[in-house]
């Protein structure tokens, strides 16, 4: 075998996700491998792959797995890509106790490496500083909770992956497979990570998380009088109900509705409508064949080109592909 190009670095610690260690650990050390022996090539290793953490000890996974890294990060000097798994206890409780890895990860970000981070392991990223004044995501589900301990730092958390002066993020549980093989790509080429991709039949096409989230993170707030608003617009999608409307049948003005609305959801009414028509035609497509004539109209469309525009626009595919990516019937 050649010798190797690169260095990949995960970082392990108490809690982390064990399939976003091995799996992106696996992906790196057969870059240049797997496709190689299904095709009787010559393998050419792309990527010598190493676990550190703190003193070199051994650390408990969120699934109670017990790994035993290869190298302690204090003893790391050189690394091409440092890589943060996911979180996988309690956010707070992990974050406190990995103080002593922020030091390491900044003096390697210094000396050159990329450093990239997979889904709430954007937190442990962003307590060392690295992310503020810059892009970031992180999983669909705690992008409120990020916003509100980072407010300095610009997250996307429809993005699936985003990259900022070498600093990368990924969005949810599984997204280091999009950011694995970004990287690769990164640093041996698009047919290298395409061929990577393909030999471990990984589905690379994703660019958005949207098509994963929920609306009912939009529940997540105290204001009652809001609440029932939006359930009176999840049983009454289909509606033609004016804002100015659906404010008098909840005793508010306009323009009072629309300011706590957007307080409470972080998103206006009529945005909020949209998000539960799409999550229904989602539905529908997921679990029918029902034409998509049929569909647009079930929640609340009338224009099938339009609502075409909109549903791509919101989960980067179009109503087809989503039906033959998600259907199961």
């Amino acid at each position: 075998m050649n010798s190797t190009r690169f260095t990949v670095t995960v970082l392990g610690f108490d809690q982390a996700l064990a399939s976003a260690i091995t799996g992106a650990l696996d992906v790196f050390a057969f870059a240049g491998i797997s496709w190689q022996r299904i095709h009787k090539l010559s393998p050419s290793p792309q990527f010598r792959v190493q676990l550190a953490s703190h003193h070199g000890q051994p650390f408990m996974c969120s699934n109670q797995i017990m790994l035993q890294p290869n190298i302690a990060i204090e003893d790391v000097s050189h690394t091409d890509i440092l890589l943060i798994p996911t979180i996988g206890g309690n956010i707070d409780e992990v974050l406190r106790d990995t103080q002593p890895l922020l030091v390491h990860i900044k003096r390697l970000q210094k000396v050159g490496a990329d450093i990239a981070a997979n889904c709430t392991g954007t937190f442990l990223l962003a307590q060392t500083g690295l992310l503020t004044n810059k892009t970031a995501t992180t999983h669909w589900g705690y992008a409120d909770k990020f916003k509100s301990m980072y407010p300095n730092v610009n997250l996307q958390p429809d993005k699936m992956v985003t990259e900022d002066n070498a600093v990368y993020c990924a969005g949810g549980g599984m997204a280091w497979i999009d950011l694995s093989t970004q990287l690769i790509e990164r640093y041996c080429g698009h047919q290298i990570a395409s061929d990577t991709a393909k030999s471990h039949v990984l589905d690379v096409s994703r660019t958005s998380q949207t098509i994963y989230a929920s609306s009912r993170q939009r529940r997540l707030h105290a204001d009652k009088d809001i609440m029932e608003i939006q359930s009176y617009l999840e049983k009454n999608m289909r509606s033609k109900t004016t804002l100015a409307e659906l404010a008098k049948k909840h005793n508010m003005t306009e323009r009072t509705m629309i300011r706590r609305f957007k307080n409470a959801c972080d998103i206006t009414p009529g945005q909020y409508l949209q998000v539960l028509r799409i999550e229904q035609a989602r539905k529908l497509l997921e679990t029918s064949t029902m034409p998509l004539e049929n569909l647009i109209n079930a929640v609340g469309y009338e224009d099938l080109s339009s609502f075409t525009r909109l549903f791509k626009k919101t989960t980067g595919l179009s109503p087809s592909q989503y039906r033959i990516k998600f259907n199961r019937s």
